[in-house]
């Protein structure tokens, strides 16, 4: 499958049991108002889905991420109309120093919430609590 037709890419980052969140503006006319997300957004110009996913990382979070700590990607298909494919990514990290965080202008907070509470949260993106969770299923990091 080739990385070049795709509209964005998310990522779950998980530090411990927990997962890097952050609660979505309640505008009128964006997706998901009001529900919470995992880093990430959309693609700009030609870049790859590892640039788009580093570059909104960094945008929204000042965070910088080593590649190296990518455990997982994968492709799906996009649940918006008119959306292209999208790229979910999981990363793992042994430490988090949450002074490091940069909260940008989108969104109304950032936490680190359990992810098993984001996989059942009704406030959460119905599809990235979809995807984590088979992203834990499939890595064997929750029971």
């Amino acid at each position: 499958m080739s990385d070049d037709a795709f509209s964005g890419a998310k990522l779950a980052l998980l530090v411990g049991p927990d997962v890097l969140t952050i609660l979505r503006d309640e505008r009128p006319g964006i997706a998901f108002p009001g529900l919470w997300d995992l880093p990430g957004g959309g693609r700009e110009g030609d870049e790859s889905p590892l640039d788009c996913l580093l570059r909104e990382l960094w945008e929204e979070l000042g965070l910088v991420l080593d590649p190296w700590s990518l455990r997982w990607r994968r492709r799906y298909g996009g649940v918006l109309p008119g959306q292209g494919a999208t790229w979910f990514f999981a990363a793992r990290l042994d430490t988090f120093d949450p002074g490091e965080v940069r909260f940008g202008d989108e969104g109304q907070e950032w936490r680190l919430m359990p992810a098993t509470e984001f996989i059942a949260s009704e406030r959460a993106v119905p599809h990235m609590r979809t995807r984590l969770r088979r992203y834990l299923e499939e890595t064997a990091t929750v029971g």
